[in-house]
């Protein structure tokens, strides 16, 4: 609720101070007087567009200051918190407009951006006037004055839970499918690389084991001859053996004649003669060794030039081929379960979108009872404001193919101002004074659901009179009921159901030619006065004045 607001060095406005409290104010004047200005400043302080023709003449900016006092849980305090600004006490909105058409914005005096400021200022004030009011204007809102006057808060939650669902389970699809269709593009590679690799068949160490054998059996031809006739010196008919064998013998029947003499040479000899079978058995086993099949020299440069080939077409060293078929059979069998995740996350986005479709239905069916309710109220609500003829209809569209948070409903305020005429959207059917009167019976019948804590009306009674302006008043001292309610107004029936009545005048600055906007609180006589003037004119007669009384009077009852 706006208490208090500063205006400094504004067009007009040397320095004011005003003080708000609950219930309906109004603030009446001249033309000319200054009122616009006022509403100007406002609308700057909340966060509107900053025009450096705003600065009074002379000066190098000026400063509109709004104070707030809101509840703890009001949306306005949390958006401050989220923008790191301290929400201790009241909320003290402050715009500085340099006169080079630059602004600064300050909220709870630290410097906040104007976005900030422009989106606390929303949720506190809403300036209603001709051809200007938001809520009407811009169907976006429409749809939240629907949900907010139905009690549908809580639908309307679990439509954006199943909605975010929604849209987590196509997003991860989504992703799953690039991630399926990049690896299909490999699948048929690595089926294929899989099956040659799992044909080969490599083994660790391989290559150079089928290397160190074909060098083997490639030299075997060349030094088979050598070791045969090695082991024909050792083994065959030249072989030492026998003569060295049929010596030792001799020798050891000497031996008992003179061992000392025989003994040495007999254990060289046994040594040669070991010697001589170890060299034996060594050419056998290299002859042995020496001996190939052709064929099986064929069968090993296959085997090797395989496994060469296959290194070079796969770019690895070969004994690397056994851990590259183990990877590509990895990668073959993670697209093959990507397959299947793909069927389960295909099958969980159905699972989300038909809760996603029951909440919206169930929403949808919610939101026209509830229009047809508004509608109802409001048109109560008409009569009395010259709208005798008129309806008031809540247009909503339903478009099942889209997945909106809020659900599948646009939603709409139209407008019917005479029978027989077709209805279509307010803002283009409605006059400019119908408009103003329409949106005070929509106001008055939603004003505790989600409205702003102020209002502000600018002239919503212009171009009626008698009757329907004081039908008008009654429904704003209405309204001021619930919230805090402003209003700028030409008519004395409105005047006078206000709790707080404000009088905007222009006077002569002391000492200069210039003059300044003043606004003085009227009570008692100084304000029957004034609404005498607005009964009666410039000159203010007796049966003004008490016909004001009457006014006063009755607003009482």
């Amino acid at each position: 609720m706006l208490v208090q607001l500063s205006i400094r060095d504004i067009v007009l406005i040397d320095r004011l101070e005003l003080q708000f409290g609950d219930g309906l104010s109004v603030l009446t004047g001249e033309t000319g007087a200054g009122k616009s200005i006022l509403l100007d400043s406002v609308s700057l302080a909340l966060g509107g567009r900053g025009d450096g023709a705003l600065v009074r003449h002379g000066e190098r900016q000026g400063v509109v200051t709004a104070v707030f006092d809101v509840p703890a849980d009001h949306p306005a305090r949390a958006i401050a918190a989220q923008a790191e600004i301290d929400t201790e006490g009241d909320l003290i909105l402050r715009r500085v407009q340099m006169a080079d058409g630059r602004t600064r914005a300050f909220i709870n005096d630290q410097a906040a951006s104007v976005q900030v400021l422009r989106a606390i200022g929303a949720t506190l004030v809403e300036i209603h006037a001709q051809n200007a009011d938001r809520a009407l204007v811009d169907p976006a809102t429409h749809r939240a004055i629907l949900d907010a006057y139905g009690g549908l808060a809580a639908d309307g939650a679990a439509v954006a839970a199943a909605s975010d669902r929604v849209r987590e389970a196509r997003r991860a699809l989504e992703r799953h499918r690039a991630r399926i269709e990049a690896a299909r593009k490999e699948a048929d590679f690595l089926r294929h690389a899989v099956e040659e690799l799992s044909a080969l068949a490599p083994k660790p160490g391989e290559e150079e084991a089928l290397a160190e054998r074909r060098t083997t059996m490639m030299q075997a031809e060349k030094v088979a001859s050598d070791l045969a006739e090695a082991f024909d010196s050792v083994a065959g008919n030249a072989s030492p053996v026998a003569a060295l064998s049929a010596a030792v013998r001799k020798l050891e029947r000497r031996g008992a004649q003179a061992p000392a003499l025989v003994d040495p040479p007999v254990r060289a000899l046994d040594a040669a003669l070991v010697a001589l079978d170890e060299a034996r058995a060594a050419l056998e086993e290299a002859m042995r060794a020496a001996e190939f099949d052709p064929h099986e020299l064929e069968r090993v440069e296959e085997r090797l030039f395989a496994l060469r080939a296959a290194a070079r077409k796969h770019d690895v060293p070969a004994d690397e081929l056994v851990a590259l078929a183990q990877r590509y059979a990895s990668d073959l069998a993670e697209i093959d379960a990507g397959e299947e995740t793909l069927h389960r996350l295909e099958a969980a986005l159905a699972e989300a979108d038909v809760a996603y479709v029951a909440a919206a239905r169930a929403l949808s069916d919610k939101r026209r009872a509830a229009a047809h309710a508004l509608d109802a109220a409001v048109l109560a609500e008409l009569p009395p404001l010259k709208l005798e003829r008129a309806a008031f209809i809540t247009e909503i569209t339903v478009d099942e193919g889209s997945r909106d948070p809020a659900g599948f409903d646009r939603v709409e305020f139209w407008a019917r101002t005479n029978p027989g005429t077709r209805p279509g959207p307010m803002m283009k059917v409605a006059s400019g004074g119908e408009l103003s009167r329409f949106m005070l019976a929509l106001k008055v019948v939603i004003a505790d659901r989600g409205s702003a804590p102020t209002l502000v009306f600018d002239e919503i009674d212009t171009g009626v009179g008698g009757a329907v302006a004081d039908a008008i008043g009654q429904r704003l001292a209405r309204l001021a009921g619930r919230v805090q309610v402003m209003a700028v107004t030409h008519a004395p029936q409105v005047a006078a159901r206000a709790g707080a009545h404000y009088l905007i005048s222009k006077e002569p600055v002391d000492g200069s030619d210039r003059v300044a906007t003043r606004v003085a609180p009227l009570r008692e006589a100084p304000r029957r006065d004034e609404i005498a003037r607005m009964l009666a004119g410039a000159t203010i007669t007796d049966e003004a004045r008490a016909a004001a009384g009457k006014l006063l009077e009755a607003a009482i009852r």
